[in-house]
Protein backbone atom coordinates (compact mmCIF):
# COMPACT_ATOMS: atom_id res chain seq x y z
CA UNK A 1 0.00 0.00 0.00
CA UNK A 2 1.33 3.63 -0.91
CA UNK A 3 1.50 6.12 1.48
CA UNK A 4 -1.32 8.03 0.38
CA UNK A 5 -3.37 5.17 0.21
CA UNK A 6 -2.50 4.62 3.79
CA UNK A 7 -3.39 8.03 4.99
CA UNK A 8 -6.68 7.57 3.10
CA UNK A 9 -7.65 4.26 4.22
CA UNK A 10 -6.66 5.51 8.04
CA UNK A 11 -8.47 9.07 7.44
CA UNK A 12 -11.32 7.31 6.27
CA UNK A 13 -11.38 4.53 9.49
CA UNK A 14 -11.42 7.68 11.55
CA UNK A 15 -14.64 9.15 10.27
CA UNK A 16 -15.95 6.19 10.25
CA UNK A 17 -15.42 5.83 13.71
CA UNK A 18 -16.94 9.34 14.19
CA UNK A 19 -20.30 7.94 12.52
CA UNK A 20 -20.52 4.95 14.18
CA UNK A 21 -20.70 7.02 17.93
CA UNK A 22 -23.23 9.09 16.46
CA UNK A 23 -25.20 6.50 14.53
CA UNK A 24 -25.37 4.23 17.73
CA UNK A 25 -26.58 7.03 20.22
CA UNK A 26 -29.59 7.40 17.12
CA UNK A 27 -30.24 3.90 17.62
CA UNK A 28 -30.27 3.90 20.75
CA UNK A 29 -33.00 6.83 20.36
CA UNK A 30 -35.15 5.11 17.86
CA UNK A 31 -35.51 1.54 19.41
CA UNK A 32 -36.71 1.65 22.99
CA UNK A 33 -39.31 -0.91 22.48
CA UNK A 34 -36.15 -3.31 20.89
CA UNK A 35 -34.52 -2.60 23.99
CA UNK A 36 -36.88 -3.23 26.33
CA UNK A 37 -38.05 -6.52 24.72
CA UNK A 38 -34.19 -7.56 24.40
CA UNK A 39 -33.91 -7.19 28.59
CA UNK A 40 -37.08 -9.08 29.29
CA UNK A 41 -35.99 -11.88 26.99
CA UNK A 42 -32.61 -11.84 28.62
CA UNK A 43 -33.79 -13.29 31.46
CA UNK A 44 -34.98 -16.77 29.69
CA UNK A 45 -33.14 -17.04 26.60
CA UNK A 46 -29.24 -16.58 26.48
CA UNK A 47 -28.47 -13.35 24.75
CA UNK A 48 -31.86 -12.82 24.32
CA UNK A 49 -32.20 -14.50 21.39
CA UNK A 50 -33.58 -17.73 20.13
CA UNK A 51 -30.16 -18.12 17.66
CA UNK A 52 -27.04 -16.69 18.66
CA UNK A 53 -26.60 -15.27 15.16
CA UNK A 54 -29.40 -12.91 16.09
CA UNK A 55 -27.45 -11.17 19.12
CA UNK A 56 -25.73 -8.07 18.09
CA UNK A 57 -24.86 -4.90 20.33
CA UNK A 58 -26.34 -2.63 21.23
CA UNK A 59 -29.55 -5.03 21.16
CA UNK A 60 -31.08 -6.13 18.19
CA UNK A 61 -34.28 -5.05 16.31
CA UNK A 62 -37.06 -6.41 17.65
CA UNK A 63 -39.64 -7.09 14.31
CA UNK A 64 -43.52 -6.96 14.74
CA UNK A 65 -44.58 -7.44 11.64
CA UNK A 66 -43.22 -7.63 7.33
CA UNK A 67 -45.07 -7.50 4.16
CA UNK A 68 -43.65 -8.26 0.98
CA UNK A 69 -39.91 -6.78 0.94
CA UNK A 70 -40.56 -4.93 4.17
CA UNK A 71 -40.37 -5.30 7.88
CA UNK A 72 -41.91 -3.16 11.17
CA UNK A 73 -40.45 -3.16 14.42
CA UNK A 74 -41.64 -2.92 17.87
CA UNK A 75 -40.79 0.88 17.63
CA UNK A 76 -42.97 1.31 14.43
CA UNK A 77 -39.39 1.69 12.23
CA UNK A 78 -39.98 0.37 8.87
CA UNK A 79 -37.04 -0.96 7.06
CA UNK A 80 -36.40 -2.43 3.26
CA UNK A 81 -35.37 -5.84 4.39
CA UNK A 82 -32.32 -6.49 2.13
CA UNK A 83 -31.62 -9.56 4.69
CA UNK A 84 -34.20 -11.79 3.78
CA UNK A 85 -34.22 -13.85 6.71
CA UNK A 86 -30.38 -15.07 6.10
CA UNK A 87 -31.00 -15.28 2.47
CA UNK A 88 -34.33 -17.27 3.23
CA UNK A 89 -37.01 -15.11 1.68
CA UNK A 90 -36.47 -14.97 -1.95
CA UNK A 91 -39.77 -14.98 -2.46
CA UNK A 92 -40.01 -12.19 -0.23
CA UNK A 93 -42.50 -11.81 2.91
CA UNK A 94 -45.80 -13.25 2.85
CA UNK A 95 -45.96 -13.80 -1.23
CA UNK A 96 -49.94 -14.45 -1.75
CA UNK A 97 -49.03 -17.84 -3.54
CA UNK A 98 -46.80 -18.71 -1.29
CA UNK A 99 -49.51 -18.00 1.47
CA UNK A 100 -52.89 -19.55 -0.66
CA UNK A 101 -50.59 -22.05 -0.99
CA UNK A 102 -50.00 -23.12 3.05
CA UNK A 103 -53.30 -21.20 3.87
CA UNK A 104 -54.90 -24.22 1.40
CA UNK A 105 -52.76 -27.02 3.00
CA UNK A 106 -53.24 -25.62 6.29
CA UNK A 107 -57.22 -26.62 6.10
CA UNK A 108 -55.74 -30.36 5.11
CA UNK A 109 -53.45 -30.73 8.05
CA UNK A 110 -50.25 -29.62 8.99
CA UNK A 111 -48.60 -33.30 10.12
CA UNK A 112 -49.07 -36.61 8.71
CA UNK A 113 -45.49 -38.49 9.59
CA UNK A 114 -46.83 -40.71 6.87
CA UNK A 115 -46.00 -39.77 2.57
CA UNK A 116 -48.02 -36.95 1.47
CA UNK A 117 -48.31 -36.57 -2.56
CA UNK A 118 -46.57 -33.45 -2.84
CA UNK A 119 -43.18 -35.37 -1.62
CA UNK A 120 -42.72 -36.39 -5.10
CA UNK A 121 -43.60 -33.15 -6.47
CA UNK A 122 -40.99 -31.47 -4.82
CA UNK A 123 -38.36 -34.08 -5.35
CA UNK A 124 -38.99 -34.08 -8.98
CA UNK A 125 -38.94 -30.20 -9.19
CA UNK A 126 -35.32 -30.39 -7.18
CA UNK A 127 -34.19 -33.13 -9.61
CA UNK A 128 -34.75 -31.08 -12.46
CA UNK A 129 -33.05 -28.47 -11.35
CA UNK A 130 -29.93 -30.19 -10.17
CA UNK A 131 -29.34 -32.79 -12.23
CA UNK A 132 -29.60 -35.66 -9.02
CA UNK A 133 -32.51 -37.74 -9.37
CA UNK A 134 -32.73 -38.70 -5.85
CA UNK A 135 -33.51 -36.65 -2.82
CA UNK A 136 -34.29 -36.68 0.97
CA UNK A 137 -36.13 -33.44 2.73
CA UNK A 138 -34.71 -32.02 6.17
CA UNK A 139 -35.90 -29.52 8.16
CA UNK A 140 -32.32 -27.69 7.90
CA UNK A 141 -29.44 -26.49 6.53
CA UNK A 142 -27.48 -28.00 9.29
CA UNK A 143 -29.67 -31.29 8.65
CA UNK A 144 -28.95 -31.26 5.17
CA UNK A 145 -24.96 -31.23 5.42
CA UNK A 146 -25.07 -33.49 8.59
CA UNK A 147 -26.65 -36.05 6.52
CA UNK A 148 -24.48 -35.91 3.11
CA UNK A 149 -21.58 -36.31 4.57
CA UNK A 150 -22.99 -38.94 6.09
CA UNK A 151 -23.92 -40.74 2.88
CA UNK A 152 -20.10 -39.61 1.73
CA UNK A 153 -18.57 -41.58 4.35
CA UNK A 154 -20.73 -44.48 3.98
CA UNK A 155 -20.48 -44.74 0.62
CA UNK A 156 -16.29 -44.35 0.72
CA UNK A 157 -15.94 -46.38 3.27
CA UNK A 158 -13.57 -43.06 4.79
CA UNK A 159 -13.74 -40.88 8.03
CA UNK A 160 -12.20 -37.55 7.38
CA UNK A 161 -13.30 -34.89 5.73
CA UNK A 162 -12.37 -31.43 4.22
CA UNK A 163 -13.77 -28.16 4.55
CA UNK A 164 -12.53 -24.53 3.44
CA UNK A 165 -11.39 -22.38 5.76
CA UNK A 166 -13.67 -19.47 6.97
CA UNK A 167 -16.71 -21.69 5.43
CA UNK A 168 -20.47 -22.36 7.62
CA UNK A 169 -22.34 -25.50 7.00
CA UNK A 170 -24.27 -25.80 9.81
CA UNK A 171 -23.85 -26.40 13.58
CA UNK A 172 -23.44 -30.29 13.93
CA UNK A 173 -19.59 -30.66 15.42
CA UNK A 174 -18.10 -32.20 12.20
CA UNK A 175 -18.27 -28.58 10.66
CA UNK A 176 -17.94 -25.98 13.82
CA UNK A 177 -14.29 -26.29 12.18
CA UNK A 178 -12.40 -23.10 11.52
CA UNK A 179 -15.58 -21.18 11.13
CA UNK A 180 -13.84 -17.91 11.42
CA UNK A 181 -10.55 -18.73 13.36
CA UNK A 182 -8.90 -16.50 15.32
CA UNK A 183 -5.55 -15.87 13.10
CA UNK A 184 -3.00 -16.58 15.92
CA UNK A 185 -4.43 -20.26 16.03
CA UNK A 186 -5.06 -20.53 12.43
CA UNK A 187 -1.64 -21.47 11.44
CA UNK A 188 -0.10 -21.14 7.85
CA UNK A 189 -2.41 -19.44 5.29
CA UNK A 190 -1.30 -22.42 2.92
CA UNK A 191 -2.14 -25.25 5.44
CA UNK A 192 -4.51 -23.71 8.01
CA UNK A 193 -5.37 -25.85 11.32
CA UNK A 194 -8.09 -27.22 12.31
CA UNK A 195 -9.77 -24.96 14.71
CA UNK A 196 -12.81 -25.62 16.90
CA UNK A 197 -15.53 -22.87 16.39
CA UNK A 198 -17.04 -23.83 20.02
CA UNK A 199 -16.52 -25.95 23.16
CA UNK A 200 -18.07 -28.57 23.44
CA UNK A 201 -16.89 -30.60 20.21
CA UNK A 202 -14.28 -33.30 20.65
CA UNK A 203 -10.64 -33.23 19.85
CA UNK A 204 -11.43 -36.34 17.84
CA UNK A 205 -14.14 -34.90 15.97
CA UNK A 206 -11.68 -32.04 15.45
CA UNK A 207 -9.27 -33.51 14.48
CA UNK A 208 -11.36 -35.62 11.59
CA UNK A 209 -11.63 -32.14 9.98
CA UNK A 210 -8.86 -30.95 7.67
CA UNK A 211 -9.36 -27.02 6.57
CA UNK A 212 -8.02 -25.48 3.19
CA UNK A 213 -7.54 -22.54 1.86
CA UNK A 214 -10.54 -21.24 -0.52
CA UNK A 215 -9.54 -21.23 -4.29
CA UNK A 216 -6.37 -23.08 -3.81
CA UNK A 217 -6.57 -26.78 -5.71
CA UNK A 218 -3.05 -27.17 -4.56
CA UNK A 219 -4.16 -26.92 -1.24
CA UNK A 220 -6.97 -29.80 -1.62
CA UNK A 221 -4.58 -32.02 -3.77
CA UNK A 222 -2.24 -32.57 -1.09
CA UNK A 223 -4.75 -33.08 1.71
CA UNK A 224 -6.97 -35.55 -0.23
CA UNK A 225 -3.48 -37.59 -1.24
CA UNK A 226 -3.69 -40.14 1.72
CA UNK A 227 -7.00 -41.59 -0.07
CA UNK A 228 -8.01 -41.47 3.68
CA UNK A 229 -10.83 -38.23 2.76
CA UNK A 230 -14.56 -39.55 2.56
CA UNK A 231 -15.66 -35.85 0.91
CA UNK A 232 -14.99 -32.56 0.38
CA UNK A 233 -17.90 -29.84 1.46
CA UNK A 234 -17.66 -26.61 0.03
CA UNK A 235 -19.84 -23.76 -1.14
CA UNK A 236 -19.69 -22.70 -4.69
CA UNK A 237 -19.43 -19.38 -4.06
CA UNK A 238 -18.35 -18.62 0.24
CA UNK A 239 -21.07 -16.47 1.30
CA UNK A 240 -19.84 -16.60 5.15
CA UNK A 241 -17.75 -14.05 4.49
CA UNK A 242 -19.44 -11.59 2.63
CA UNK A 243 -19.27 -13.20 -1.07
CA UNK A 244 -16.02 -14.82 -1.86
CA UNK A 245 -16.16 -16.08 -5.60
CA UNK A 246 -14.43 -19.19 -7.19
CA UNK A 247 -11.65 -17.84 -9.05
CA UNK A 248 -11.52 -18.84 -12.76
CA UNK A 249 -11.31 -22.80 -13.30
CA UNK A 250 -11.12 -23.64 -9.57
CA UNK A 251 -13.91 -25.52 -9.23
CA UNK A 252 -13.69 -27.43 -12.15
CA UNK A 253 -9.93 -28.14 -10.77
CA UNK A 254 -12.06 -29.19 -7.81
CA UNK A 255 -13.84 -31.88 -9.29
CA UNK A 256 -10.93 -33.23 -11.25
CA UNK A 257 -9.36 -33.88 -7.99
CA UNK A 258 -11.80 -34.80 -5.96
CA UNK A 259 -12.52 -37.78 -8.36
CA UNK A 260 -9.15 -38.27 -9.08
CA UNK A 261 -8.91 -39.27 -5.01
CA UNK A 262 -12.11 -40.98 -4.31
CA UNK A 263 -13.23 -38.29 -2.81
CA UNK A 264 -16.83 -37.43 -3.03
CA UNK A 265 -18.07 -33.43 -4.11
CA UNK A 266 -20.47 -31.91 -1.70
CA UNK A 267 -21.84 -28.46 -2.61
CA UNK A 268 -23.34 -26.43 0.41
CA UNK A 269 -26.07 -24.90 -1.39
CA UNK A 270 -28.11 -23.39 1.32
CA UNK A 271 -27.12 -20.10 0.90
CA UNK A 272 -26.83 -19.86 -2.91
CA UNK A 273 -29.81 -22.27 -3.88
CA UNK A 274 -31.89 -20.81 -5.59
CA UNK A 275 -30.79 -17.08 -5.74
CA UNK A 276 -27.70 -18.02 -7.61
CA UNK A 277 -30.30 -18.70 -10.68
CA UNK A 278 -32.73 -21.31 -11.63
CA UNK A 279 -30.18 -24.23 -11.00
CA UNK A 280 -29.29 -22.80 -8.17
CA UNK A 281 -24.67 -22.29 -7.90
CA UNK A 282 -24.52 -25.66 -9.62
CA UNK A 283 -25.98 -24.55 -12.82
CA UNK A 284 -24.25 -21.00 -12.87
CA UNK A 285 -21.00 -22.13 -12.15
CA UNK A 286 -21.23 -25.64 -14.54
CA UNK A 287 -19.90 -28.30 -12.09
CA UNK A 288 -21.65 -30.99 -11.50
CA UNK A 289 -20.89 -32.31 -7.62
CA UNK A 290 -21.72 -35.56 -6.13
CA UNK A 291 -24.52 -34.70 -3.41
CA UNK A 292 -26.13 -31.08 -2.49
CA UNK A 293 -27.07 -29.81 0.39
CA UNK A 294 -30.31 -26.85 0.21
CA UNK A 295 -32.71 -25.40 2.82
CA UNK A 296 -32.98 -21.46 3.16
CA UNK A 297 -34.95 -20.13 -0.10
CA UNK A 298 -36.35 -23.30 -1.03
CA UNK A 299 -39.13 -23.17 1.68
CA UNK A 300 -40.21 -19.45 0.98
CA UNK A 301 -40.07 -18.93 4.78
CA UNK A 302 -40.70 -22.03 6.27
CA UNK A 303 -38.44 -24.57 7.74
CA UNK A 304 -37.01 -26.65 5.06
CA UNK A 305 -33.71 -28.38 3.50
CA UNK A 306 -33.22 -30.85 1.45
CA UNK A 307 -30.45 -33.29 0.02
CA UNK A 308 -29.49 -34.99 -3.24
CA UNK A 309 -27.56 -36.77 -5.01
CA UNK A 310 -26.50 -39.23 -7.82
CA UNK A 311 -28.80 -42.47 -7.45
CA UNK A 312 -26.01 -44.84 -6.39
CA UNK A 313 -25.03 -42.79 -2.96
CA UNK A 314 -28.55 -41.84 -2.20
CA UNK A 315 -29.61 -45.92 -2.63
CA UNK A 316 -27.36 -46.22 0.36
CA UNK A 317 -30.84 -45.17 2.30
CA UNK A 318 -32.49 -47.21 0.17
CA UNK A 319 -30.61 -50.36 0.76
CA UNK A 320 -30.69 -49.44 4.93
CA UNK A 321 -27.09 -48.75 4.94
CA UNK A 322 -27.58 -44.95 6.08
CA UNK A 323 -30.20 -44.49 7.93
CA UNK A 324 -32.04 -41.28 7.64
CA UNK A 325 -34.99 -40.55 9.62
CA UNK A 326 -37.14 -37.53 11.19
CA UNK A 327 -40.10 -36.77 12.67
CA UNK A 328 -40.68 -33.82 10.86
CA UNK A 329 -38.95 -34.53 7.66
CA UNK A 330 -41.29 -33.57 4.23
CA UNK A 331 -44.02 -32.75 6.17
CA UNK A 332 -46.92 -31.44 4.04
CA UNK A 333 -46.99 -27.50 5.28
CA UNK A 334 -43.40 -27.21 4.02
CA UNK A 335 -44.07 -29.30 1.16
CA UNK A 336 -47.07 -27.00 -0.14
CA UNK A 337 -44.69 -24.24 0.39
CA UNK A 338 -41.98 -25.45 -1.89
CA UNK A 339 -43.95 -26.74 -4.31
CA UNK A 340 -45.33 -23.41 -4.62
CA UNK A 341 -41.68 -21.58 -4.87
CA UNK A 342 -40.41 -23.77 -6.92
CA UNK A 343 -43.29 -24.02 -9.78
CA UNK A 344 -45.22 -21.33 -9.08
CA UNK A 345 -42.72 -17.80 -8.05
CA UNK A 346 -39.40 -18.55 -8.90
CA UNK A 347 -39.78 -19.69 -12.35
CA UNK A 348 -36.62 -19.47 -14.89
CA UNK A 349 -38.27 -15.99 -16.10
CA UNK A 350 -39.03 -14.37 -12.86
CA UNK A 351 -35.58 -15.83 -11.59
CA UNK A 352 -33.62 -13.71 -14.52
CA UNK A 353 -35.90 -10.95 -13.97
CA UNK A 354 -34.85 -10.50 -10.02
CA UNK A 355 -31.26 -10.93 -10.59
CA UNK A 356 -30.99 -8.37 -12.99
CA UNK A 357 -32.62 -5.86 -10.84
CA UNK A 358 -29.51 -6.70 -8.96
CA UNK A 359 -27.15 -6.49 -11.38
CA UNK A 360 -28.88 -2.94 -11.78
CA UNK A 361 -27.95 -2.35 -8.07
CA UNK A 362 -24.44 -3.71 -7.80
CA UNK A 363 -23.86 -1.26 -10.78
CA UNK A 364 -25.38 2.47 -9.32
CA UNK A 365 -23.06 1.19 -6.09
CA UNK A 366 -20.28 0.46 -8.03
CA UNK A 367 -20.32 4.02 -9.48
CA UNK A 368 -20.49 5.46 -6.06
CA UNK A 369 -17.87 3.60 -5.22
CA UNK A 370 -15.44 4.67 -8.38
CA UNK A 371 -16.44 8.46 -7.94
CA UNK A 372 -15.52 8.72 -4.29
CA UNK A 373 -12.24 6.64 -4.90
CA UNK A 374 -13.30 4.04 -1.88
CA UNK A 375 -10.74 1.27 -1.07
CA UNK A 376 -14.22 -1.22 -1.64
CA UNK A 377 -15.62 -3.12 -3.83
CA UNK A 378 -19.25 -4.91 -5.12
CA UNK A 379 -19.51 -8.73 -5.58
CA UNK A 380 -22.57 -10.19 -7.15
CA UNK A 381 -23.56 -13.49 -7.28
CA UNK A 382 -27.04 -13.95 -8.80
CA UNK A 383 -29.61 -12.34 -6.78
CA UNK A 384 -27.34 -11.46 -4.05
CA UNK A 385 -24.38 -8.72 -3.78
CA UNK A 386 -22.42 -6.97 -0.86
CA UNK A 387 -19.94 -4.67 -0.64
CA UNK A 388 -16.50 -5.70 0.98
CA UNK A 389 -14.57 -3.19 2.37
CA UNK A 390 -11.28 -4.18 0.55
CA UNK A 391 -9.93 -2.00 -2.97
CA UNK A 392 -9.67 -5.60 -4.59
CA UNK A 393 -11.48 -8.64 -4.80
CA UNK A 394 -10.65 -11.22 -1.67
CA UNK A 395 -10.02 -14.62 -2.40
CA UNK A 396 -10.10 -16.34 0.36
CA UNK A 397 -10.16 -16.09 4.40
CA UNK A 398 -6.85 -14.60 5.24
CA UNK A 399 -7.79 -11.62 2.14
CA UNK A 400 -11.64 -11.35 4.25
CA UNK A 401 -9.88 -10.62 7.56
CA UNK A 402 -7.82 -7.70 6.29
CA UNK A 403 -10.75 -5.74 5.20
CA UNK A 404 -11.46 -3.00 7.01
CA UNK A 405 -14.61 -3.96 9.31
CA UNK A 406 -14.88 -0.04 10.59
CA UNK A 407 -16.14 1.31 7.56
CA UNK A 408 -18.11 -2.11 7.28
CA UNK A 409 -19.75 -1.54 10.74
CA UNK A 410 -20.36 2.29 10.44
CA UNK A 411 -22.51 1.29 6.71
CA UNK A 412 -24.10 -0.62 8.40
CA UNK A 413 -25.12 1.14 11.51
CA UNK A 414 -25.94 4.15 9.65
CA UNK A 415 -28.30 1.70 7.00
CA UNK A 416 -30.16 0.46 9.51
CA UNK A 417 -30.85 4.32 11.19
CA UNK A 418 -32.32 5.16 7.12
CA UNK A 419 -34.39 2.24 7.04
CA UNK A 420 -32.17 -0.34 5.46
CA UNK A 421 -31.67 -3.73 6.86
CA UNK A 422 -28.44 -5.68 6.26
CA UNK A 423 -27.50 -8.60 7.85
CA UNK A 424 -25.38 -7.49 11.04
CA UNK A 425 -22.35 -9.75 10.81
CA UNK A 426 -21.08 -7.47 8.29
CA UNK A 427 -19.93 -10.43 6.65
CA UNK A 428 -23.09 -11.17 5.11
CA UNK A 429 -24.99 -10.01 1.77
CA UNK A 430 -28.10 -8.96 0.42
CA UNK A 431 -30.70 -10.28 -1.24
CA UNK A 432 -33.17 -8.86 -3.59
CA UNK A 433 -36.17 -10.71 -3.57
CA UNK A 434 -39.01 -11.59 -6.30
CA UNK A 435 -41.13 -9.16 -4.11
CA UNK A 436 -38.64 -6.26 -4.23
CA UNK A 437 -39.36 -3.53 -6.71
CA UNK A 438 -36.86 -1.59 -8.44
CA UNK A 439 -37.61 1.41 -6.37
CA UNK A 440 -37.18 -0.96 -3.13
CA UNK A 441 -33.62 -2.45 -4.81
CA UNK A 442 -32.07 0.96 -5.85
CA UNK A 443 -32.69 2.29 -2.23
CA UNK A 444 -29.76 0.58 -0.65
CA UNK A 445 -27.76 2.68 -3.22
CA UNK A 446 -29.39 5.73 -2.11
CA UNK A 447 -28.72 5.43 1.22
CA UNK A 448 -25.39 3.88 0.22
CA UNK A 449 -24.51 7.19 -1.39
CA UNK A 450 -25.45 9.17 1.57
CA UNK A 451 -23.17 6.83 3.79
CA UNK A 452 -20.35 7.50 1.46
CA UNK A 453 -20.81 11.61 1.25
CA UNK A 454 -20.89 11.70 5.16
CA UNK A 455 -17.55 9.31 4.98
CA UNK A 456 -15.77 11.65 2.64
CA UNK A 457 -17.24 14.73 4.03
Amino acid sequence: MSAMDSTLSSSLAQRAKEITKRELARYQERTPGSQRANARARKVLPLGVPSSFQAYDPWPVVVRSSDGPTMTDVDGNRYVDYDMGFGALFVGHGHPVVRSAIEHQLGNGTLFVTPCESNADVAEMLAERYGLPMWRFTNSGTEATMDAIRVARAATGRHKIVKVEGGYHGHHDEVMVSMKPPLHLAGPAHAPNSVPSSEGISPGVVAGTLVVPYNDPEALDRVLAAHDVACFIVEPAMENIGICLPQPGYLQQVREITQRHGTLLVFDEVKTGITAGWRGATGAVGVQPDLVALAKSIGGGLPLGAFGGRQELMDLITAGRVVHLGTYNGNPLCMAAARAVLSEVCTPEMTGVVIARNERLVGAVDAVIASAGLPAHTVQFGAKGCVTWAPEPIRNYRDYKATDFDLAFAQWIHGINRGVLLPPGLDEQWLISVMHTDDDAMAYADVFADFVADLTE
